[in-house]
């Protein structure tokens, strides 16, 4: 059997389970657990729906919700068929945070009604993360959560990815000694991912007017074929350049979201010097890492695998934000956020790499370079860096009903839970 198959089918099946977080073992906890002892929170929560955080795991607790209409590489699956990437979302939640999950999948293809669903359950939680929801519906959804929710809405697909790609490439542009505002940049692949790359970037200190979008006909632009959707319009580029061959040249950075082999050895040849090539598509990039390091001796080279150096890997992300979101008690997770955990993750890339870090990578050894642009996922320092970093952005942003009055101590005490 393969391997993948008999690890989710082994007893017992999928990947997660609930376990009580309080005694039930005599009549006297039961009573408590349940009736009559359970309506004394209750009617406290009825007095003061804050007290929900205080008498119910509602603070700790993340929805990973999807319809399953473009689940990792593979397309519209259905609902059903996105429960073990859903499960192993939660996974990744606990083992990297210790958040716990519920994963939900809903077997509605309707945005409107989607929303609806999403919403009318969001009081069971303290955070909503959505995942594997096709564009541009994606767009809409998210938007419209984030309107009627109280709580932090998070589509990983587009800003997890964003994010880690943006430290990734603040620290290229130091290791190449090229400046953010001088850099022209190439984003190809223009739906959920590609169009948050872009919008990061832009945050991060890309000038607008070098950066290019292209989707699979080229460059966005006013006569691209079959039209222009609306979330492409501020990225319209009429300067004449049609082609992802002609965008390329010149460019200093290609960021790959799209599909296997489209950047061809010859267009990397046409690159500016020290090229930084993120190609994320998985699991075959646009360019493999062998092949671009055979055809220029001075390209940087980031891919959504594990198996190649500075991988880009959404796990750097999502739980530590949710982490600094829930602490604070955030209503949304906003750009100044994103942006905090885009420089901090860029910041500790730097820092000496602890010995646990090398052990869990086979003895490895990592340092600031070419080859290492940002920490990796089993660094323990991850979460308590860029959490505290999102948790005063919230303060900053005034989105937090519980702001961290010492961000330090509130680093050292993740550490130290998390560590547990």
């Amino acid at each position: 059997m393969d391997k993948a198959l008999e690890y989710h089918e082994r007893l017992p099946h999928g990947k997660v389970s609930v376990v009580p977080t309080k005694p039930c073992e005599s009549a006297e906890d039961l009573s408590y657990a349940y009736t009559p002892g359970v309506a004394k929170p209750v009617l406290e929560i009825e007095k003061n729906p804050e007290d929900a955080y205080r008498y119910t795991s509602k603070g700790n607790l993340v929805a990973v919700i999807s319809n399953g209409t473009a689940i990792l590489g593979l397309g519209d699956r259905g609902a059903l068929a996105s429960k073990p990437v859903m499960e192993g979302k939660g996974v990744l939640f606990k083992r990297f945070a210790d958040i716990d999950v519920f994963d939900i999948e809903v077997d509605e293809k309707d945005p409107d009604k989607f929303i609806e669903t999403v919403r009318a359950i969001s009081p069971t939680f303290g955070g909503i993360n959505l995942e594997d929801i096709k564009g541009p519906e994606c767009f809409y959804i998210e938007k419209e959560l984030i309107r009627r929710c109280d709580i932090p809405v998070f589509h990983d697909d587009q800003h997890g990815t964003a994010i880690i790609a943006s430290a990734g490439l603040i620290n290229a542009a130091e290791v190449v000694g090229k400046q953010l505002s001088e850099m022209k940049v190439v984003v190809n692949g223009a739906g959920a991912a590609g169009l948050s790359c872009a919008k990061m970037f832009l945050s991060v200190g890309v000038r607008k007017e070098n950066l290019i979008l292209c989707d699979k006909e080229g460059v966005i632009r006013s006569d691209y074929p079959g039209g222009v959707r609306d979330v492409w319009k501020p990225f319209i580029n009429d300067s004449g350049i049609k082609t992802l061959a002609e965008a390329v040249k010149g460019a200093d950075m290609f960021m790959g979201l799209s599909a296997k082999g489209v950047l061809k050895p010859e267009m990397l040849l046409t690159m500016a010097s020290d090229p930084v090539v993120f190609a994320m598509a998985n699991p075959d990039p646009e360019i493999t890492y062998e092949d671009a390091k055979a055809t220029r001796d001075d390209v940087i080279i980031a891919t959504g695998r594990s198996d190649y150096p500075n991988q880009i890997n959404n796990v750097l992300g999502f739980p530590a934000i949710f982490r600094g979101a829930l602490d604070v008690r955030a209503t949304r997770i906003t750009e100044g956020m994103k942006r905090a955990a885009a420089f901090a993750l860029s910041a500790l890339a730097k820092e000496d790499v602890p010995d646990k870090v090398a052990a869990a990578y086979g003895g490895v050894k990592f340092s600031f370079g070419r080859e290492y642009l940002v920490p990796k996922p089993f660094d323990p320092r991850v979460v308590p860096v860029v959490a505290a970093a999102v948790a005063g952005a919230a303060a900053e942003d005034g989105v937090a009903r519980l702001p961290v009055e010492d961000i330090d101590a509130y680093r050292k005490s993740l550490e130290e839970r998390l560590s547990r």
